[in-house]
């Protein structure tokens, strides 16, 4: 399974985000984009977004916490 988050650490709904792959025992990876300008790039390029969390679940590019998308692309 494959999970990137890209995310700062101010970033209320990236927490949440991550909260909810902790408790679904869902591995994922997660750049800080506020410290990491290489990835704050590669997540533009992604998603046309600047804003946070950007979310990548086996290629399927998620704006925000959406957890109804996420839950839909983790069973692709």
């Amino acid at each position: 399974m494959s999970v990137t988050i890209y995310s700062t650490p101010s970033c209320g709904f990236c927490v949440k985000a991550k909260q909810y792959f902790r408790e679904q025992h869902i591995p994922f990876t997660e750049y800080n984009v506020a410290a990491d300008q290489r990835k704050a790039e590669e997540m533009v390029r992604k998603s046309g977004q600047m804003g946070v969390p950007v979310i990548d679940v086996h290629g399927k590019i998620i704006v925000g916490f959406n957890q109804p998308e996420i839950e839909r692309a983790l069973k692709r």
